[in-house]
Parts: structure tokens; C-alpha cells; sequence
């Protein structure tokens, strides 16, 4: 990533006509896409909050965090806000293993005319800040602490980045932008539901523009993503059969959110359902290689409570307790 984008916006689009919100916005765009655009997914269905959340940070240069439980489509969102305006998006995850080097650089053994020489190769951060970038920071409540200082410097619209290994100092590009999705909103897991998430110092929680919460969608909204992507259920067995999976899920979550069980069906998890029983014609036995195997053995049960409640019948006990049984 050492190449330079020498691309500025140079279209507006209609907010109305992309996305289908009642309003006069006009955002920049790019008329061209490069490598660093997302696909887009012509089945998305936005949220209008977080979209309009999303926009003004990339209209008016403004940080914007998304903060919800996972699985609720944060990081997708502004993936899909990106692609329909062609704007290079990068994504970073802040587990554990990302270091302030990572960020930053480091330095290299390279071959230059035949010798050996140590050159400093910088990191992501100095590259996506002096380029029209959206740079979007994935699990930003478990970042490290180190790491999140490096963040607090370019969190400044204005702010220069001063890059020390180099003696230089980085100034942001105007459209370059920043966003980033948590599940806490930087006061760490009260709840127990998220290890590893810390809290954020207010300091650099202040920085951020604009906070917005994505939650679960409505049974009516998540039905019409499913029936979006998979045809074949349009049609009244179909969505009576879409609408009970859809339920499933959200006994999941309502049960994961009050700490019941530590595995939660996200919509994500309900399309791969949807599909997987086109393939193999059985819902209980797509259900359980879809979900069910990547649940706690202790949680099976309630799980399977979930199915019943639903369906209207139990899940075959060799399916709950497939691994005892092997």
C-alpha cells in the first residue's frame, strides 16, 4: 500500500435515490471505483439512523462510532455506505494481536542496488491518512491501550500524525475518514457478554463526532433480507418458515442480552440457515450444522427449547447431543 490514490470526489449522488430515505442530502462520490472499494451488495437493507450517521461523516469529515451488539451488520454498513459512493474503505480488527507497530510501521531489511539495507516500511495508518480513505477500526473497545493512543492522534479532523521513526509529520488528507464499531460504548462490559473489551478514556471518547446504536432488526426487516437473497421462500410456506427461523434467532438474542446462553444467532446466522436448508431439505439438521455446533454443550437444551417453541416440535435428540453420542 505505498501507492498514492490521486483521486478526489467528483460526483454528488442523491441520498434518496441511493439509499431511499426522504431527504434533499446530496453526499460526494466518486464517479470510478478502485481495488479499495467494496463490492456492493444490491440486497442491503439499511438502517436510516446509522446511515444518515454514516453520510454526515463522510460529507462533513466527522468521526463516527457505531456501537451495538454483534451480529447487527455495523461493519457492513459503512462497507455498503462506501461502495454505492465508490470511496477506498479499509477495515482494521483491534484484537489482542494488533500492535501499535502494526499501526505505525516498522523498520525492514530490504535488497537496493544489490545491498542489504534497513528502510522503514510504514504501517496502515500513515498510508489511509494521506489518502482519500475511509479507515474503519472493527472491535474499537478492544483495542490496546497503547495502540488507542496512536488512534487519539489522527481522531482530530484537523490533527497531523507525527511520524517519530521518520521525523516526519503527516497531515491528513481532506478526505480522508474515520469511523469505528464497538459493541460497548467505551464504558467497558458491564454485562459480562464481551471479554476483552476495555474502557475508553473520556478524553478520546469526546473526540468522536458522532455516536449512533445499530440494533437487531425487526422481524419484518430481517424477512425481507432472507426473502431478498433466497427467492425460493417467497411465498406463504416459505415466509411462515423464514418468519419461525426468524424467531429462533431472537430467543437467542434475547437470551444471550439477559446472559442465559454465550452463543447468539445474528442475521447473518439466520440467512446461512435459510440456506443451507435449500441444500440439504431438512431444517433441523441444517439448523444444528449452521448453529447448534458451534454452541456451548451446556446450552444445547435451552437452545433446542428455542427450536421447539418455535416449530412446534422438538429437535431430534441425536442432533442435540450429536457429540456424547459419537
Amino acid at each position: 500500500m505505498n501507492e498514492n490514490l490521486n483521486l478526489i470526489p467528483d460526483i454528488k449522488i442523491s441520498v434518496k435515490q441511493t439509499f431511499g430515505f426522504e431527504t434533499d442530502i446530496e453526499v460526494d462520490a466518486f464517479s470510478k471505483k478502485n481495488e479499495f472499494v467494496p463490492e456492493i451488495d444490491k440486497n442491503y437493507k439499511f438502517d436510516k439512523d446509522t446511515t444518515l450517521a454514516v453520510l454526515s461523516g463522510f460529507s462533513y469529515n466527522k468521526r463516527v462510532l457505531i456501537q451495538g451488539y454483534h451480529g447487527t451488520g455495523k461493519s457492513t454498513h459503512i462497507e455498503q455506505i462506501a461502495a454505492r459512493l465508490n470511496w477506498p474503505c479499509v477495515r482494521v480488527n483491534l484484537d489482542s494481536h494488533i500492535s501499535r507497530i502494526d499501526l505505525i510501521g516498522k523498520d525492514a531489511i530490504k535488497i537496493k542496488d544489490g545491498k542489504q539495507i534497513t528502510e522503514f516500511q510504514e504501517g496502515i495508518l500513515p498510508w489511509t491518512i494521506q489518502n482519500p480513505v475511509a479507515l474503519v477500526f472493527d472491535e474499537y473497545d478492544a483495542g490496546r491501550p497503547d495502540v488507542m493512543f496512536v488512534i487519539q492522534r489522527i481522531l482530530e479532523a484537523e490533527g497531523n500524525f507525527t511520524l517519530l521513526d521518520k521525523n516526519k509529520v503527516l497531515k491528513q488528507h481532506k478526505y480522508f475518514r474515520l469511523f469505528a464499531t464497538s459493541n460497548t460504548v467505551g464504558l467497558g462490559d458491564t454485562t459480562g457478554l464481551y471479554h476483552g473489551t476495555q474502557q475508553i478514556n473520556q478524553g478520546q471518547m469526546d473526540r468522536w463526532n458522532i455516536v449512533t446504536t445499530l440494533n437487531y432488526l425487526s422481524l419484518e426487516r430481517e424477512m425481507e433480507i432472507i426473502l431478498a437473497k433466497n427467492k425460493s421462500y417467497n411465498n406463504p410456506k416459505g415466509k411462515e418458515k423464514v418468519a419461525n427461523m426468524i424467531k429462533v434467532a431472537s430467543l437467542t438474542r434475547k437470551g444471550f442480552v439477559s446472559g442465559d446462553i454465550s452463543t447468539v444467532m445474528s442475521p447473518r446466522t439466520v440467512l446461512h440457515w435459510a440456506e443451507n436448508n435449500q441444500i440439504f431439505n431438512d431444517l433441523g439438521y441444517s439448523f444444528r450444522v449452521t448453529f447448534l455446533n458451534k454452541c456451548d454443550e451446556t446450552e444445547k437444551n435451552i437452545i433446542a427449547e428455542y427450536y421447539q417453541r418455535c416449530f412446534g416440535e422438538d429437535l431430534p435428540e441425536s442432533l442435540i447431543n450429536i457429540q456424547s453420542n459419537e
